[in-house]
C-alpha cells in the first residue's frame, strides 16, 4: 500500500508569479484612470468630459511633459534640477528678444536663442556639480534664485510679444493633419527620450551612475561627463518648453514656468523615478504630467481655490516621495 508523500505541495504558478510582479510601478497608472473615472463622475454636468476640454489638458501639459524627460534623466543619475523652472522664463525671453531684434530671421534665430539658452545654463550646472563637485541641490537651488533674478532684469518685469506666424504656428496655435504641434512636440520629445533612456548605451551610463556612481567609475564610465549631459539635456529641454509656452501665450515673461516646479516634480515621480536615482520612466513621467494637468483642471472647475489646488499636490509629493523612498530601500 502506497505511503502518502509528506512533501510541501508546490506554488501555483499563478500565485509565483503574482508575488514577483512590482505593483508598485504601475501606481501612477492605477492613480491616473482613479483620478479620472473619480472626476467623470462628480464633473459629468461641469464639461470634464467634453473632447475641449479633454484636449486642453493635453495642449496645458505638453511644456510641463517636455520638462519631466529632462528631469527624469537628472533624478535617474542621482541629482536634482531646481532650476529648469527659471531656465524656461529666460529661455522665452531670449527667443523673444532675438526675434524681435531681427525679425527677417525671426524663426531661426528664436530657436537658436531659446535652445541655447537653456543648454549653456544646463551646462554651467552640471560643469559646477561634476567638476567641482558641489551638491546638485545647493548649486540649482543658487542658479534658480539667479537666472530668475536675470529674466525679470532683461525686460524691466514687460513681456514680449511674439508674432512672427512660424514660430506661434510650429510652437503654439498650429498644427499638422489636425493634430496640435504641442501635442506633436510631446509625442516626438516622449519617443526620443524612451528611445534614448532604454535603447542606448548613454541610457544605461545614467541608470548605472544613478545606482552607484564610484561602481560605474571603476566599470570606465565617465561619470562627470554623464552628469554634465544630463543637466544639458534638462536645460535643452527648459529652452524648448520656453519656446512652447511663447508660442502658444504668443508671448514672453518672465513669469513663464515658475510654478511648474511642483507639478513637474510631482509628475516625474510618481511616474516612478526614484529621488536617489538608478531608476526611471519616461512614460510614466509622461502619464504623470497628464494626471497632474488633469488633477488641476478638474480642481479648477470643482470651484476650489488655487491654495486647496497647491495643498493637494504637496500631498500627492509626499505620497510618492514615500512610495520611492520605500522602493529603494527594499
Amino acid at each position: 500500500m502506497p505511503t502518502p508523500s509528506t512533501a510541501a505541495p508546490a506554488a501555483h504558478p499563478f500565485r509565483s508569479a503574482l508575488a514577483r510582479v512590482n505593483f508598485q510601478q504601475y501606481v501612477v497608472y492605477v492613480g491616473f484612470l482613479a483620478i479620472f473615472l473619480f472626476f467623470a463622475i462628480v464633473l459629468r454636468d461641469s464639461g470634464f468630459l467634453s473632447q475641449r476640454n479633454l484636449v486642453n489638458i493635453v495642449l496645458q501639459t505638453a511644456p510641463a511633459t517636455i520638462m519631466a524627460i529632462g528631469l527624469v534623466f537628472v533624478l535617474s543619475a542621482g541629482e536634482i534640477d531646481l532650476s529648469f523652472g527659471s531656465i524656461v522664463a529666460v529661455s522665452a525671453l531670449c527667443a523673444a528678444m532675438a526675434m524681435a531684434a531681427m525679425p527677417a530671421a525671426a524663426f531661426p534665430l528664436g530657436i537658436l536663442a531659446g535652445i541655447g539658452a537653456g543648454l549653456f545654463i544646463g551646462a554651467i550646472n552640471g560643469a559646477l556639480i561634476a567638476w567641482l563637485r558641489l551638491p546638485s541641490f545647493l548649486v540649482t537651488l543658487a542658479t534658480m534664485g539667479l537666472i530668475a533674478g536675470i529674466g525679470r532684469s532683461l525686460t524691466q518685469l514687460r513681456s514680449i510679444p511674439v508674432t512672427d506666424p512660424l514660430f506661434t504656428g510650429i510652437f503654439g496655435s498650429g498644427s499638422l493633419f489636425g493634430v496640435p504641434s504641442l501635442v506633436i512636440w510631446t509625442v516626438v520629445a516622449v519617443a526620443i527620450g524612451h528611445l534614448v533612456y532604454r535603447q542606448t548605451r548613454f541610457g544605461a551610463h545614467v541608470l548605472a551612475t544613478g545606482d552607484n556612481a564610484r561602481a560605474a567609475q571603476v566599470t570606465g564610465i565617465k561619470v562627470p561627463n554623464i552628469r554634465i549631459m544630463v543637466f544639458m539635456i534638462s536645460g535643452g529641454l527648459a529652452g524648448l518648453a520656453g519656446l512652447l509656452y511663447a508660442g502658444r501665450l504668443q508671448a514672453a515673461k518672465y513669469t513663464l514656468g515658475e510654478t511648474d516646479l511642483m507639478t513637474v516634480i510631482a509628475a516625474v515621480i510618481v511616474g516612478g523615478t526614484l529621488l536617489n536615482g538608478g531608476k526611471g520612466s519616461i512614460i510614466g513621467a509622461l502619464v504623470g504630467s497628464l494626471m497632474m494637468g488633469m488633477l488641476n483642471n478638474g480642481l479648477i472647475l470643482m470651484g476650489l481655490s488655487v491654495s486647496d489646488q497647491m495643498i493637494v499636490r504637496g500631498l500627492i509629493i509626499l505620497v510618492a516621495v514615500a512610495i520611492s523612498l520605500r522602493e529603494k530601500s527594499r
